[in-house]
């Protein structure tokens, strides 16, 4: 069954060249001067726009109208000539048969894609400040993505077929999943049913030693006979649940470390609610990693521990560690950096939201300026900005499959955990912002006053792991590397492939992707890369292995939970995770 192209649509195609018309192949390129007079829509709009600071080279710009014509011009006489089969729709949005058993609808996805090529090119050309640039890339991409013609009813062949077949069942339970989505304020990416905090994810056996207004302290129990004597504590980002540490036991970090022989404590940050929304960045270091610190050394009996952060938790565990330093301590034997941002000069796809003007707003609805009741962020708002920053697979992906085409979302626990939000404070969120991501001032020792305390990460000498993964949007893994030039002591810098979560969640058994390993720590990360050895699999193993150095030696491992002055107030994985935003 083939479905027809809807009436009256012929996707930029000249009245009288339809497929099966009478025009020959050769009039490609007449076709081509016929539509857009030698040019493409908006090329001469955008090379006379005259907006300040914004530039188009002229000769770029034609090189691109040119290259746009030629590919239209070969695509038309493929369509014309009924060779339209052999158009590569090199785009899974439209790897299906009902793309490829279709001329029209064959022709509109070329089409489409033809245009999205130059439009990014067309953004890729403009010549202008660093932030202008990359502000423009991202509106074209968020605007080119949302426009493809697998994103509607009246022009996907695979929604249009399934409406047909069902009897108009599909348009039923797509409007029903829309509706629903409405009342949640988001897009539903898996089904939430499938999964519950404690039973099928966060599953890792534990218990919570210690509380306070911020976080729960976990500790997990051994799963060998002899565990090293040095603990590891866990700090997790805040704007996120920590149990992406602890999935599935199969690819649980957490679960992983203890296998390995180390007694191991995570925070499990609070979600945020009303009482909590004047909480600054000082609070959460006193009072979150400072006091975590302070609880694993007590219960382990150490004077010093292995602390690991993660993505945004790296951040606050690295600001706690210069201010206990600034204050005469040295809690720390080592200290692993997970997709770490400590120099913000390049901070990723998210520096687009960024900038003075934007703070200023947040600070005076969030943040308590000018008098104003300081107020929440609420997650919801975090998570829907996340899942923009890749709005075809976290988007437009469920859009047709939720909406259009009526299908339920499949379990993913992933998935569930991205959408598992959490609030932040106000005024701890307006900080983060203005200090790290707009002014770039915690590199700069002595430049910020946290609790008191002059900060200056080079105060921190400790041997330090510092991972990066590769294509990471979030955290650019050149951006990662550039913390070596802050830290003292011995640095170890590793890159993972995949993304920021993807690469960091990659155990050994799957035997997936790689990572590269170089022993140098020269000041270009290129460099760095170019002198690089790529080893296959996950990086865990040299992790575990370097860890294992900082540990300690082993010694029977506890049979109980805590201590004396800390006893077990619950079951892990705790209240305060599966508190919803």
């Amino acid at each position: 069954m083939q479905v027809g192209f809807p009436a009256g649509m012929q996707w930029g195609i000249p009245p009288g060249m339809q497929p099966g018309g009478a025009a020959a192949a050769n009039a490609a390129a007449q076709a081509a001067q016929q539509m857009f007079g030698g040019g493409m829509p908006g090329f001469e709009a955008l090379k006379g726009a005259g907006l300040p600071g914004i530039h188009l080279p002229p000769e770029r710009l034609a090189q691109i109208q040119q290259q746009f014509l030629q590919d239209f011009a070969t695509l038309w006489q493929a369509v014309a000539s009924g060779q339209d089969e052999n158009i590569p729709l090199a785009d899974r949005r439209f790897s299906g048969e009902a793309w490829r058993s279709n001329a029209a609808y064959r022709y509109a996805a070329a089409f489409y894609l033809l245009t999205a090529r130059a439009m990014s090119a067309l953004a890729e050309a403009v010549q202008a400040d660093a932030k202008t640039r990359q502000r423009i890339r991202f509106a074209v991409s968020q605007w080119v993505d949302a426009m493809s013609p697998a994103n509607f009813l009246a022009t996907n062949p695979e929604a249009q077929r399934l409406l047909i077949e069902s009897k108009g069942e599909s348009l039923r339970s797509g409007l029903r999943n829309l509706l629903e989505d409405l009342t949640r304020g988001k897009i539903s990416q898996t089904d939430e049913s499938a999964f519950e905090v404690g039973r099928n994810v966060a599953v890792t056996e534990g218990a919570v030693v210690f509380e306070n207004e911020y976080f729960q302290l976990l500790q997990y129990k051994p799963l060998t006979d002899k565990v090293h004597a040095r603990p590891l504590l866990m700090v997790p980002p805040c704007i996120n649940k920590y149990y992406i540490l602890d999935l599935q036991p199969e690819s649980s970090l957490v679960r992983h470390v203890v296998e390995q022989g180390h007694m191991v404590f995570l925070v499990s940050w609070r979600n945020p609610d009303a009482s909590m929304a004047g909480r600054t960045w000082d609070d959460y270091i006193e009072h979150g990693a400072i006091q975590a610190i302070d609880v694993v050394k007590e219960i382990s009996a150490q004077d010093q521990i292995n602390v690991l952060g993660f993505c945004v938790g790296g951040t606050i565990l690295a600001t706690a560690l210069a201010v206990l330093a600034g204050r005469g301590e040295r809690p720390a034997a080592s200290l692993t950096l997970l997709t770490t941002l400590l120099d913000f000069g390049d901070n990723g796809v998210l520096d687009v939201f960024v900038d003075e003007a934007h703070v200023q707003l947040r600070e005076a609805t969030l943040g308590g300026a000018a008098g104003a009741p300081p107020a929440l962020l609420r997650g919801l708002e975090l998570a829907n900005t996340f899942s923009s920053l890749r709005p075809n697979d976290l988007v437009w992906n469920y859009v047709v499959d939720n909406y259009l085409k009526g299908n339920s979302p499949v379990p993913f626990d992933l998935l569930f955990w991205n959408g598992d939000a959490t609030n932040l404070p106000g005024p701890w969120y307006c900080w983060y912002l203005r200090h790290t991501y707009l002014q770039n001032e915690l590199k700069e020792p002595g430049k910020l006053t946290v609790c008191g305390v002059p900060v200056d990460l080079g105060s921190i000498d400790v041997p330090t792991y510092l991972y990066g993964s590769r294509e990471d949007h979030i955290v650019p893994w050149t951006s990662a590397y550039a913390s070596t030039a802050l830290l003292s002591n011995e640095l170890r810098f590793v890159l993972g492939s995949s993304g920021h979560i993807a690469g960091v969640i990659n155990p050994p058994a799957k035997k997936k992707r790689s990572h590269f390993l170089n022993e140098q720590l020269p000041p270009d990360p290129q460099q760095w890369l170019a002198g690089a050895e790529e080893v296959p699999g996950s990086w865990w193993p040299d992790w575990f292995d370097w860890l294992g150095r900082q540990a300690g030696a082993r010694r029977k491992a506890p049979t109980s939970y805590g201590s004396r002055a800390y006893p077990v107030i619950e079951p892990a994985p705790g209240r305060y995770v599966r508190a919803k935003a």
